[in-house]
């Protein structure tokens, strides 16, 4: 029986499953002060892991298109963050401030891998460029994206107070990266062959911080503190923000003057966010009892990025076959053409 086509993912309905299991049976106590130790060897875990699969030869196989990836780094951490603050009076009109400081978490977030790459290359876009703007990103969010929650978040209502400390970054984030990057000469092979290992750790982590998490907000409060309304705010909110990010890539790449295949990379490399990132990121930034409404938003968006992105890659697709069509291949776009 084929799988309907308005169901969302897999992974997306074991997120809305478990943030259904932590609303009524969060963890509490002793139970959650493990979940607490899991959690954090499971983001290390994963940090690790992505350490060990970047391949450097990948990131400087296209990081000679230096314009490209200026546009979607200022895309991802300039643009981003200033307009979720120019918009702070008509976001706040639709949601509460705790989910609008969720909202720019979001904004400081680095760009996601796979699908950013997927999406380019069912696009027919430059598949080379992304794999380096994508890894790229996830790479300098370990460092920018603190430093932007230090500098956005915090003068805007952010839990300032509950920040962990910059040596709990280094621990769990930076210093697992940085040796999974080191160990790959030995690992990365048994990675690159066993992606379902880093797969599994991957949403492993994930749904683990998102329970631990929502345990502790719904423990707080969390679903009497949020009206109904507020959630459907939220949806716009996210929808207002994905739509003018992508107006942005789309028009400032054609601008400056770069090709479809360029443009396409921009596009979805540089409105994106990443929850496989930004999830075990906010566990380590904010307290376990804010980090439930902080990653929120990040979760509807996420969703929302990849319905969307969906439909303008296959469209994207048709118009590139139609202009292969028309004017035929390119010759120094061969090499990309048959990798696809």
């Amino acid at each position: 029986m084929a799988r309907p086509r308005f169901l969302p993912d897999n992974f997306t309905l074991m997120l809305v499953a478990t943030v259904a299991i932590a609303s009524v049976l969060p963890c509490r106590g002793e139970l959650g002060k493990v979940f607490e130790v899991l959690t954090s060897f499971a983001i290390a875990a994963l940090f690790f892991l992505h350490g060990a699969k970047l391949s450097r030869e990948a990131v400087l196989a296209g990081a000679t298109h230096w314009r490209l990836h200026l546009l979607v780094f200022l895309s991802t951490f300039a643009v981003f963050p200033l307009v979720g603050l120019l918009l702070k009076p008509l976001f706040l009109l639709l949601i509460t401030p705790t989910l609008y400081i969720g909202l720019l978490f979001l904004c400081t977030l680095p760009a996601t891998v796979q699908s950013a790459i997927a999406f380019t290359s069912i696009a027919r876009g430059n598949v080379p460029a992304a794999i380096c703007s994508a890894s790229g990103s996830s790479l300098f969010g370990i460092f920018i994206t603190p430093l932007l929650v230090s500098l956005v978040v915090l003068h805007h209502g952010g839990p300032g107070s509950e920040l962990h400390s910059i040596g709990k970054i280094v621990l769990q984030l930076l210093l697992p990266f940085v040796a999974g990057q080191v160990l790959r000469r030995w690992i990365g092979g048994w990675v690159d062959r066993h992606k379902i290992v880093l797969k599994v750790v991957d949403q492993g982590s994930i749904l683990l911080v998102v329970y631990t998490a929502f345990s502790a907000a719904v423990i707080g409060g969390l679903w009497h503190q949020i009206p109904l309304l507020a959630l459907g705010g939220l949806l716009l909110a996210c929808a207002i923000l994905l739509g003018l990010m992508l107006t942005f890539t789309t028009f400032s790449s054609r601008y400056l003057g770069f090709n479809r295949e360029d443009e396409i990379t921009i596009i979805f490399c540089g409105s994106k966010k990443s929850l496989a990132s930004g999830i075990p990121m906010a566990n380590v930034l904010f307290a376990g009892s804010t980090v439930g409404v902080i990653v929120l938003p990040l979760m509807l968006f996420h969703q929302l990025q990849l319905m969307v992105c969906a439909v303008l890659a296959r469209r994207f697709a048709v118009d590139q076959a139609r202009r292969q069509a028309t004017v035929g291949p390119k010759p120094h776009r061969g090499e990309q053409t048959s990798a696809r």
